[in-house]
């Protein structure tokens, strides 16, 4: 045990990319070609029209909202097991957070709930594919639509996922997937924003880069205009308020690489879960992650809900702290119910904006499914790039199970 090691997951184009941005004079997304390259590749990979890279998958969700008209005020409901982000996001755009309860069974925001929670104020949702499995997109968009709601899907952790047979990322009037370094594509930090609107798309670049007035739907260069005039003391950039959400070539020229193998990577994944999932088989209370029919799940992680302190009797931390003494990898906690994090729950968030949040508070009990699986959840890494190793750690959950019998 203990002998194989995993693979790096940079084994395909990233250091002849990298050379070409070292050796070339192009470094930044503003005149480079490797950034704009990247976003074509993988706008096509899921089957839509206009991709805006980012510095992380944070930036995209804060992009998405302002580029769907989002205001002060607004509500934007997103589920209540999730990581901060869409909360934190939300609040960039100095909109409220809502929460909507989720399904027990898949982790996935509960459309029943979701239209619960709709109010005259709701102007978003943001839609999350938790570890990779699809939500229930039928029943979402037909709420949406009859209330008039945009949709962002949130699909930092569903690379190649599927609903019905379309990749998501074409459900939504935007998608944010994240390239964070545990993610399926992988370049440290950065993001993508996909959307078939060439006037969501254009928002939300000029919201990354600065307010350029000439940045467009499918091109972030802004140094297309004659030197004479670009150079000229005289001429006016900036028509629209922005931020610095660009992605550096550098980045890009990893996430490329990725991109490029990404069937391979995701495959893996999968694999993964299937082993850890087969090996669970033998026992009933670790309860991986359900699926809806018809959905492909890409399997970020294993999502399981662990209901052993009643089933034999053994806390989640002991079972934990067993696995890895006897040679696992470990398992990870699912991150708190977001309005239970202490800048919701001390409410530390108020000082953004008092005269919106002053009298918005977050009490325990919101979202009861959600606060009663979320301590019980455990995350099973499928980011293995060695099937064997995969298979070794497994073997060391199997006895684990097996020594609880």
């Amino acid at each position: 045990m203990g002998e194989l090691k995993n693979p790096s997951k940079y084994l395909g184009n990233e250091l002849k990319y990298l050379s070409k941005v070292l050796e070339g004079t192009a470094w930044s997304a503003t005149t480079g070609s490797l950034v704009h390259g990247l976003e074509a590749a993988f706008a096509e990979k899921i089957g839509v029209r206009y991709g805006v890279a980012a510095n992380s998958g944070t930036s995209t969700l804060h992009m998405a909202l302002e580029a769907v008209g989002v205001e002060p005020g607004d509500e934007v409901i997103s589920p209540a097991l999730t990581v901060i982000m869409d909360t934190t996001a939300t609040i960039h755009a100095n909109a409220v957070p809502v929460y909507c309860d989720v399904d027990e069974h898949t982790f996935l925001m509960d459309p029943a709930d979701f239209e619960r929670k709709i109010t005259p104020k709701t102007k978003a949702v943001i839609v999350v594919s938790l570890y990779g499995a699809s939500p229930d997109y039928d029943r979402i968009l037909s709420i949406a639509r009859k209330h008039n709601i945009a949709v962002i899907e949130d699909n930092a952790q569903a690379v190649l996922s599927t609903y019905h047979g379309k990749t998501l990322g074409t459900f939504g009037d935007l998608a944010s997937f994240s390239f964070e370094n545990s993610k399926h594509i992988s370049c440290g930090e950065g993001g993508m924003i996909i959307t078939d609107s060439e006037i969501y798309a254009k928002i939300a670049r000029k919201l990354g880069g600065h307010g350029f007035k000439n940045l467009e739907a499918d091109e972030g260069r802004v140094r297309y205009t004659n030197k004479e005039m670009f150079q000229n003391p005289m001429y006016k950039r900036h028509d629209a308020l922005g931020w610095n959400y660009r992605m550096p070539e550098f980045t890009a020229a990893v996430a490329l690489a990725q991109l490029e193998r990404v069937e391979e990577l995701v495959t893996l994944r999968q694999k993964t879960a299937e082993i850890f999932m087969d090996v669970m088989s033998e026992c009933d209370y670790m309860i991986p992650q359900g699926n809806l029919p018809d959905t492909v799940n890409s399997y970020y992680a294993l999502g399981v809900l662990y209901e052993g302190e009643d089933a034999i009797g053994i806390p989640w931390a002991e079972l934990r702290k067993t696995y890895v003494e006897m040679g696992g990898d470990g398992f990870y906690g699912a991150w708190s119910v977001p309005y239970l994090e202490p800048v919701m729950a001390e409410r530390t968030f108020v000082k953004r904006m008092p005269q919106i949040y002053g009298g918005i508070s977050y009490e325990q009990g919101l979202c009861p499914v959600a606060e009663r699986i979320q301590p019980k959840i455990m995350q099973f890494k499928t980011n293995y790039r060695d099937l064997e190793l995969a298979k070794e750690k497994a073997e060391v959950l199997r006895r684990l199970i097996r020594k609880y019998r």
